[in-house]
């Protein structure tokens, strides 16, 4: 099977989806020229840097029957238009009663590990968890991304598609024939026996790189990679941690008030799963500091294999 970038992967989504429906367009300040020159000016908008403005006009464009894709590049940008994420995108159809669809997709970078210091290194995506009303995506491999994005475009609600920034060029099997991934869909990328190991993002690479270490050591991984947040594919989890009595969580958000501690949380509450726990879920996140620009105390904030790899040890002793 032919392999290309996670980036090409997002890519030819789009082509693919903008040449199925007429009624899609894409608001961006950036204009991606293979876009540009296949659709036109009326359907493909660069933007000014307002994001509080095109974030807010696609969702009158979802209202009146259009299907934008919003790129809104660095996930701090969108700090800035948080009340049309949250207070309007977010809420739009229920207030309605259902009565209109609003299909948008928000694009957004997220994480660090290139020295983009504070303002351009986060990974929000907690924050959003937070509000009902926006599905949440993550993919992690281009065959993700691709799939992903296809069913992001397709569905009737508001989609955020979180891409980490250091994923653009890692390259993968990706399928040319049409196919789709639903939503609510974790997978597991390594079965194992002892220790189940839930990651986000750029840390389920990181998990899967220590899977023969830790063989090494005797211990065999069962890495999950969630691929939405929401909907979040509970039973998968639930299923690997019955199987295996430990869980770590690998995030490399912020710890406080994280992803990681609610799918702690999904596996602490049920008392089907507790019972199967024999040693205490522990979590790996970033520290709760704002990012560094400096490269070494950038490194020395987020999680890495030493970390995980002591989450995991610490769960079998």
């Amino acid at each position: 099977m032919r392999k290309i970038s996670y980036e090409q992967a997002a890519s030819e989504a789009l082509l693919e989806e903008f040449r199925r429906d007429e009624k899609t367009v894409h608001l961006s300040t950036d204009i991606p020229p293979d876009l540009r020159e296949e659709f036109g000016e009326a359907r493909i908008r660069q933007t000014p840097i307002s994001e509080s403005s095109f974030v807010g006009a696609a969702i009158g464009l979802a209202g009146s029957g259009f299907r934008p894709v919003v790129n809104v590049r660095m996930a701090t940008f969108g700090f800035v238009a948080m009340d049309q994420f949250v207070n309007q995108a977010a809420k739009i159809t229920y207030m309605f009663g259902g009565q209109t669809k609003f299909p948008i997709v928000y694009r957004m970078v997220v994480g660090a590990s290139k020295s983009f210091a504070a303002q351009h290194s986060i990974s929000p995506y907690s924050m959003y968890l937070n509000v009902p009303g926006l599905k949440i995506i993550l993919p992690t491999t281009p065959y993700d991304m691709k799939g992903l994005m296809k069913t992001a475009i397709r569905d009737n609600n508001p989609v955020i598609s979180f891409e980490h920034m250091a994923l653009g060029q890692m390259e993968g099997e990706v399928p040319e024939d049409e196919y789709t991934i639903p939503f609510g869909r974790a997978v597991v990328r390594q079965e194992g026996t002892d220790v189940t190991v839930v990651a986000l993002a750029k840390m389920v690479h990181e998990a899967l790189a220590l899977v023969e270490d830790m063989k090494q050591e005797g211990i065999s991984l069962e890495v999950i990679d969630p691929r939405t947040l929401a909907p979040l594919d509970r039973e998968t989890i639930k299923v690997s941690v019955a199987k295996t009595g430990r869980l770590v969580v690998v995030d490399e958000a912020c710890i406080t008030g994280s992803v990681a501690a609610e799918i702690m949380a999904i596996v602490v509450e049920d008392t089907n799963i507790f019972r199967y726990l024999k040693s205490s879920p522990k979590r790996v996140g970033g520290l709760d500091v704002p990012i560094p620009y400096s490269p070494p105390m950038e490194q020395y904030a987020l999680p890495d294999k030493e970390k995980i790899k002591a989450a995991i040890r610490e769960t079998l002793t």
